[in-house]
């Protein structure tokens, strides 16, 4: 996958996408990260990127062209048989979630738009159509820092970028709800002990362990998603009666 940033702040995103997770996979070639100065797309001389908002009020709104030029050209240098998405990353967007990310990481390329100041003239949503994603009921002074947390979270889910493949899906959220209590050596710390039955060796016991612990923590910490929460071994013994095949049809 390549990712694409357009920002007016591209000093912002070396120090995090050369570390940890996304680091490594730009190095094994999994992931392109390439950022885009908004600025090297205005064509006067102070480089404005924003003006006063019509109608009066205060802030200053990013200007619909360095921006529709900034993603044209980018696209021009994708091949044209790659699945592209356009992102804009604002706090009007639909809340980012694992199934958001999961939808991104299945595309060939993202163009992340980092808004700044008071907002987006309404034209860069109409005239581009991206899909549109906030990481939080909260007000950052841009897009930069959200776009970090998209690329840390779709960069996770790319095949080669984690050690195990089997890290990804069991995470929080991925299969519906929080993840399990994890534990290391030494087995008693302070009086605390590690659960006897994760030193079993006995996996089926210790899968239904973690799928219990998993759904308590949801209970506790995030009930609303429950609903999304039910484990795979709850749908593999579901009944012949409401189990279905991949294509939509009931099992006989």
């Amino acid at each position: 996958m390549d990712i694409h940033v357009l920002t007016i702040f591209p000093d912002m995103f070396p120090g995090v996408i050369d570390a940890s997770i996304v680091g490594l996979a730009r190095t094994r070639g999994v992931v392109g990260v390439h950022l885009h100065d908004l600025r090297d797309h205005t064509n006067d001389r102070h480089r404005s990127i924003d003006d006063r908002p019509f109608g009066g009020g205060p802030g200053m709104v990013f200007k619909p062209e360095p921006v529709f030029r900034a993603v044209e050209a980018i696209e021009r240098s994708i091949s044209s048989d790659r699945a592209v998405r356009r992102v804009l990353l604002t706090p009007q967007g639909e809340r980012f979630t694992q199934p958001a990310a999961e939808r991104l990481a299945k595309a060939d390329a993202l163009i992340l738009i980092c808004g700044h100041y008071e907002g987006f003239d309404e034209r860069i949503r109409t005239g581009l159509k991206p899909d549109e994603l906030s990481i939080g009921d909260y007000v950052l002074s841009g897009g930069e820092v959200p776009a970090l947390v998209v690329i840390d979270a779709v960069t996770r889910l790319l095949p080669g970028a984690l050690g195990d493949e089997r890290s990804a899906p069991e995470d929080s959220f991925s299969r519906g709800g929080l993840d399990f209590p994890h534990y290391t050596r030494p087995v008693e710390f302070r009086g605390m002990r590690v659960p006897d039955v994760l030193r079993t060796g006995d996996h089926d016991r210790i899968e239904a362990w973690r799928e219990m612990k998993a759904r308590e923590r949801t209970r506790a910490r995030r009930p609303d998603l429950l609903d999304s929460a039910r484990p795979e071994r709850d749908r593999a013994t579901a009944t012949p009666e409401t189990s279905q095949t991949t294509n939509g049809r009931r099992k006989p």
